[in-house]
């Protein structure tokens, strides 16, 4: 599974599992790694929206997912802060891989350039792929 997959899943939830997965769910869970537990919480958001065919709310789902982390991440503009509130690896080598998956070509030893074109690019296959974005990141 790429890192644009474990975002996307822990956004909109494992849609085309969640209806046969919902009972192995707590079973599941103990075999979780640390730390991955806290990665759920938004999943069961997203999943009836997603099943339901309506646009996954990225915008309500990242929010919640940042206020439950009880720290100040900045989703709407970095990178690295959507990734921590996911709870998914925000590293360097993790970014350089989902720019590959993302086809970025520009200078990958730019990382500031690389994270701003990162973030646009997600919002926007966030938005093909049926989330509902702030239209401030359609652009």
């Amino acid at each position: 599974m790429g890192i644009f997959d474990k975002i996307k899943g822990a956004i909109f939830g494992n849609a085309a599992a969640a209806p046969s997965a919902s009972p192995a769910s707590p079973d599941s869970a103990p075999t979780a790694a640390p730390g991955a537990e806290s990665a759920a919480a938004p999943e069961p958001v997203a999943a009836p929206t997603a099943d339901a065919g309506q646009p996954v709310d990225v915008e309500a789902i990242l929010e919640k997912a940042v206020a439950a982390k009880g720290q100040k991440l900045n989703w709407r503009t970095s990178i690295v802060d959507l990734m921590k509130a996911l709870d998914l690896d925000s590293s360097l080598s993790a970014r350089k891989e989902l720019a590959q998956e993302l086809n970025y070509t520009g200078d990958m030893k730019d990382s500031a350039a690389m994270n701003i074109w990162l973030h646009k690019t997600l919002m926007k296959r966030l938005a093909e792929n049926g989330g509902k974005v702030p239209a401030e990141f359609t652009d």
